[in-house]
């Protein structure tokens, strides 16, 4: 039983479910309730007879899932699943080692062949960490591995697609670490990535379920895909995901994995076009990305506002103000820190590479036209070794180190500060666009929108669905604000908006 009454598209949708054999394609708008829009497909009486699979991105929202659904669905998250395929099909209790990655680096590296470069490849550990928890993400075999598999990409690819040229060292390093992860795997040890790659890629039985459900289906990757065709098989498939919302390109997620599974399970699509969470205002503002979004009868007006000139005045308490780039975030944070206004930074994720490469500028108390020399040094080398597509990804980084240099004398100071600022908590939240899916506030301002580089003649352009995600977390009122346009109360004079 439900505690609301359907729209014609959520009635559609379980029509096609119950009347049809179809694998379904569902085109859910932000906020147009696709979960609610699952339970009510999985609650009809002839789908309760049906042993169905419902697989979430994370933990929360497999318990969130599991908690509404009815008896016959078994949620579960795709790493869940994917460790137990793997353990069948060695025949062994697997061992879940967190740092796995990390002990495998730290042998390879001292080995003597690397001895010229263990200093430089200790000093950016984590960086070589995370090309290795991408390389699992893309689904990258070595051409080289004594385990053969699915690979989905070669070795010449995937180096390619990193956002810096790895050197001949680093590729080695990269395929003998990547070999070694392989084969512990094969013994029963495995990490988190290993859960989804290794079933995925290598041999291993996935069981059979009549119906499987998926959400968030903008957001799958290459090896979610294969994962998919592994598990369904020629049985059913239902997602639910709004193309509108691919976002993490950057990842590895396909920018048009919608369309793609259309066409690989020959999917019927629908939708759902109402969205119950933007006021009738926020939806005209997004009908440009999405021009079939709507709202219902009941939904209140909202408010667009665009702000020239600003203040903290403006900011309530559960202001969240969202923005593309990182530097943007913190800049006004020390700018509402100085008005006594408390912000925090969430999904901090860059403030340790931030901190990281701050450390490695030189000593403590670096200071002045030596600091400022050491820094330009970095900022250079950084930008000049970034691939084309990821030249924006390393300005924006380096911008963030140059905003906490300059309010310190000296290296120490600056870092102290940055520490500072990453840490602080208060009632103003803060956050990047891809930080900011998957929620919803009372009250959003966007910060700069000018740095979100919109291609209306691009269908799969990241930015354009990036400013869509952030239009729609509104409930109520969407603020524009520029950092240009922030004046301190200490300023008397404020022009009108």
């Amino acid at each position: 039983m439900t505690d609301f009454t359907p729209t014609e598209e959520q009635l559609a949708i379980v029509e096609a479910a119950v009347q049809t054999k179809d694998n379904l394609l569902v085109s859910a708008l932000a906020g147009a309730a696709k979960t609610s829009t699952l339970v009510l497909l999985a609650s009809h009486p002839r789908m309760r007879v049906i042993s169905t699979l419902c697989l979430a991105f994370n933990k929360k929202i497999a318990l969130e899932m599991a908690d509404r659904l009815p008896s016959q669905c078994t949620s579960m998250t795709m790493n869940s699943l994917g460790h137990r395929v793997w353990a069948n099909a060695l025949g062994l209790r697997l061992q879940l080692e967190k740092r796995k990655m990390f002990q495998i680096l730290k042998d390879e590296v001292a080995k003597q062949r690397y001895a010229s470069a263990q200093d430089a490849i200790r000093e950016n550990f984590s960086d070589y960490l995370q090309v290795l928890a991408h390389a699992k993400t893309c689904g990258w075999i070595p051409d080289s591995c004594p385990r053969k598999g699915h690979t989905l990409v070669c070795d010449a690819d995937f180096f390619a697609g990193l956002d810096e040229p790895p050197q001949a060292f680093e590729q080695d390093i990269y395929i003998a670490c990547m070999n070694a992860a392989i084969v512990q795997a094969f013994a029963g040890t495995i990490d988190f990535d290993d859960q989804i790659y290794m079933p995925t890629l290598f041999t291993a039985p996935f069981p059979s379920y009549p119906l499987t459900l998926i959400d968030e289906a903008q957001d799958l990757s290459g090896i979610n895909h294969r994962f998919l065709q592994k598990l369904v098989r020629s049985r059913r498939l239902i997602a639910v995901g709004d193309s509108n919302q691919a976002i993490y390109g950057f990842r590895g997620a396909y920018t048009d994995s919608m369309s793609r599974l259309q066409q690989t399970f020959s999917m019927r699509e629908l939708t759902l076009s109402t969205s119950f969470r933007c006021p009738r205002a926020v939806c005209r503002e997004a009908l440009w990305r999405a021009p079939h979004m709507r709202s219902p009868e009941w939904a209140k007006e909202g408010l667009i506002v665009h702000k020239k000139h600003w203040s903290v005045e403006d900011l309530p308490d559960d202001a969240v103000i969202i923005c593309r780039n990182n530097a943007p975030i913190y800049s006004m944070a020390i700018k509402l820190l100085i008005e006594d206004r408390y912000p925090e930074i969430i999904g901090n994720d860059i403030g340790k590479g931030v901190l990281k490469a701050m450390r490695q500028l030189g000593p403590d108390t670096l200071s002045g036209d030596d600091l400022a020399a050491a820094f330009e040094a970095f900022k250079l080398k950084k930008i000049a070794k970034a691939r084309e597509h990821a030249k924006g990804k390393a300005r924006d980084f380096c911008l963030c180190i140059e905003i906490f240099l300059s309010k310190a004398d000296t290296l120490k100071a600056a870092c102290d500060y940055a520490e500072y600022v990453m840490n602080a908590t208060g009632p103003i939240k803060m956050m990047t666009g891809h930080k900011a899916k998957g929620l919803e506030f009372p009250n959003v301002f966007i910060l700069d929108r000018q740095l979100l580089r919109i291609d209306s003649e691009r269908e799969d352009n990241q930015d354009a669905n990036l400013l869509y995600v952030m239009q729609t977390r509104a409930q109520n009122v969407l603020t524009y604000i520029t950092s240009e346009g922030f004046q301190p109360l200490t300023d008397s004079t404020f022009a009108e908006d």
